[in-house]
């Protein structure tokens, strides 16, 4: 094998490919990636472990088609100090070697007849927007469990159904959900499964910034492909709750604010919200509407207060753990959010300023109860 490729170029390829890779394993060539260069230029980089897989397909130079097997986190270490322009990669006996404008490194050779095959992809249901999907799978990731004890609450609901794709995700204390347009292979595609939400960030990300994304899901794993990258991730065992019901708030009081604002004033005050103590938000109806938030006990206390409009009531109290919700404000883009409000102890729902329509994004959030400051 032996090939020449621009650094950026190589780069990219080895570290969309080794996000899958494990930190550490038990089977040292599942720490490998599998570089293979065909004799028409196209190089695959792809890399698995038991969870995961990966393949990032770019053009090269080819002298001589090959494959070889390399330890993936090293060479991605090496490509991150390569100098700048083409690079050159070769096997010479046991050790490949990557070399650039005086620079040369080498690597040990793991076997190629150890490596398991990658996964093949999933029946394709139909394609999602790459930016659009990246930026709801962020939207709704925070939301998502971290407790490994309740693995299905660790990951992201991925819901097909005709036209629309529903992601959701949940920790039992708030549920994020977020809507967007889905073109399926056939009217009638539906799915309804949980894919790991660390996973599926990764995944996210790693697709690019636009065009269209594949989408493939069969009974035991999901895959995505997008602009020379495929990768597939096993399913989560369970399914998430539904949240039709939970979202669904009768007469609630609402307030509208600015949501700078509000995310600037609550890292404000949280600062002697020590221990995850609340935060708590008062807000006031009339002609000058405001909302006071406030954080701290005794002599360590914190307060501001913003502009708020609010309806269905004088006056509303409602406490938030205040890590719960600046993840909450900062997953939206909108300029203005709405929060409806039942009371203290209960639901609270954040969505975006506009008032037509089912909101694309929504944030529900169990408040708790005030503290008395």
């Amino acid at each position: 094998m032996e090939f020449r490729i621009e650094r950026g170029a190589l780069t990219d390829a080895v570290s969309r490919a080794a996000r899958v890779l494990p930190a550490r394993s038990p089977v040292p060539v599942l720490g490998g990636l599998l570089l293979d260069v065909d004799a028409s230029g196209r190089l695959r980089v792809s890399g698995l472990d038991f969870e995961a897989s990966a393949r990032v397909e770019t053009r090269v130079h080819s002298v001589r088609a090959g494959k070889v097997l390399v330890m993936g986190r090293r060479l991605l270490d090496i490509c991150k100090v390569l100098p700048e322009g083409p690079v050159e990669c070769a096997v010479e006996g046991s050790r490949f070697t990557v070399a650039g404008d005086g620079s040369r490194f080498g690597l040990s050779v793991l076997p190629l007849d150890d490596h398991p095959a990658l996964p093949p992809l999933p029946e394709v249901h139909g394609a999602v927007d790459a930016g659009e999907f990246a930026s709801a799978v962020a939207q709704v990731a925070v939301a998502a469990g971290k407790d490994e004890s309740l693995p299905t609450l660790t990951g992201i609901r991925l819901g097909l159904d005709g036209s629309t794709m529903t992601l959701a995700a949940t920790d039992r204390y708030r549920f994020a959900v977020r809507t967007l347009p889905f073109e399926a292979v056939r009217p009638a595609v539906t799915a309804d499964v949980v894919v790991s939400a660390r996973r599926l960030a990764g995944i996210a990300r790693s697709l690019g910034g636009s065009g269209p994304v594949s989408v493939a899901v069969d009974g035991g794993s999901a895959g995505f492909e997008h602009a020379g990258t495929r990768t597939t991730v096993r399913l989560l065992d369970g399914r998430l709750p539904r949240h039709d019901k939970l979202f669904a708030m009768a007469d609630p009081s609402v307030a509208v604010l600015d949501r700078a604002l509000l995310v600037e004033a609550l890292r404000r005050v949280s600062v002697v919200a020590d221990g995850g103590s609340p935060v708590q938000l008062t807000f006031s109806a009339g002609p000058e509407g405001s909302v006071l938030l406030q954080a701290g006990f005794e002599d360590d206390v914190a307060a501001q207060r913003l502009p708020a409009t609010l309806s269905g009531a004088e006056e509303m109290t409602v406490a938030f753990n205040p890590g719960y919700l600046m993840d909450a404000l900062s997953s939206f883009e909108d300029p203005v959010i709405r929060m409806k409000l039942l009371g203290p102890g209960q639901r609270a729902m954040i969505t975006g300023g506009a008032e037509a329509g089912t909101p694309t994004h929504q944030h529900l959030l169990m408040s708790v109860k005030p503290a008395l400051l």
